[in-house]
């Protein structure tokens, strides 16, 4: 009897050894690299899940690109994870890497409720602006200028499209790129001059509460229907699920809502540190470990919840 109690102990223990080690992943799997491509939101979103990651006891980093290169740095593993896959704006340039199965797009979004269009002031709405077919009415008034954020951006190759073929009558009009940041320098000036100004505009962002803007009607053919209205998925590598199962457990976790993702972004445009703002949301938020870290445990495989209350204070 004594014999096999022992036995049984003996294999219940080696049954939690084995258990433990299937919940590890291989050493190749510690180093997260997510891609960062300058806009407030994908910030704000990937400092979350550099946080959580780091949490873990993964090393997680970030590599600012473009969109086109964040896409290849993925196909070709150079980059684990990009949370800002924008649809349907950027179903253009990703459709070369979906088509010969050089990444994967995680099956739910990170974010559900999303706009991406063109917008202007409200005043400039009321002064008559307030479709696609209107901007060409008001090309001396806008100096002939449309602002946009970062070259190789998907909203900046569907407005230079739209130039191009002379779309809405816009083919004198010229694109100013610059970036995030840059294109709402401008938009500000404008609001102090009551000047119209034509811009890139999206949702969630602060941009919505700091200043009274209208977006556009009409533009269903070039930013899709209902006001460029658009979901954000995550992309991985085609096998990084596979590969890396408890990352990728996390990423598939990992789901915003507009309020959520609005908040963090304010917090982090204002002290310009989006780890340390999604480490305090965390703190001050932590009922949505659960959700976020369902399934999922530490890079050795212990308890993740546990491990991510302490990294953040809790």
């Amino acid at each position: 009897m004594n014999t096999f109690k022992k036995i049984t102990g003996i294999g219940l223990f080696s049954c939690a050894l084995m258990q433990n080690a299937w919940a590890q992943e291989p050493a190749s799997c510690e180093k997260v690299r997510f891609a960062e491509i300058g806009w407030a939101d994908i910030a704000a979103t990937t400092g979350v899940a550099m946080v959580l990651s780091e949490g873990l006891g993964y090393d997680p980093s970030k590599v600012m690109a473009s969109v086109p290169i964040a896409f290849t740095g993925v196909k070709n593993k150079q980059i684990d994870a990009f949370l800002g896959y924008w649809s349907p704006s950027m179903d253009a340039v990703i459709e070369p890497f979906t088509k010969d199965g050089g990444v994967k797009v995680l099956e739910s979004p990170n974010l559900e409720g999303a706009k991406y269009t063109l917008a202007v002031p409200t005043y400039a709405a009321e002064a008559g602006l307030k479709s696609f077919q209107d901007i060409a009415k008001f090309e001396d008034e806008l100096g002939g200028k449309i602002y946009a954020i970062e070259p190789g951006n998907d909203g900046n190759l569907l407005i230079e499209k739209m130039i191009k073929s002379d779309q809405f009558g816009l083919g004198d009009f010229r694109m100013v790129e610059s970036s995030e940041a840059g294109m709402l320098v401008q938009v500000q000036r404008a609001i102090r001059k009551k000047e119209p100004v034509v811009f890139l505009g999206w949702a969630p962002h602060p941009m919505n509460a700091q200043y009274d803007l209208t977006y556009l009607a009409g533009g269903d053919d070039v930013f899709g229907p209902d006001y460029g209205a658009a979901k954000v998925f995550t992309v991985v590598p085609p096998d990084y699920l596979e590969r890396c199962a408890n990352v990728g457990k996390l990423l598939q976790n990992l789901q915003f809502t507009v309020p959520i993702e609005s908040e963090l972004m304010e917090l982090a445009l204002e002290r310009d540190d989006p780890t340390t703002v999604a480490k305090n949301w965390i703190k001050a938020n932590p009922a949505i470990l659960e959700q976020w870290l369902a399934g999922v445990t530490t890079f050795d495989g212990q308890d993740g919840v546990a491990a991510v209350k302490k990294f953040v204070g809790l």
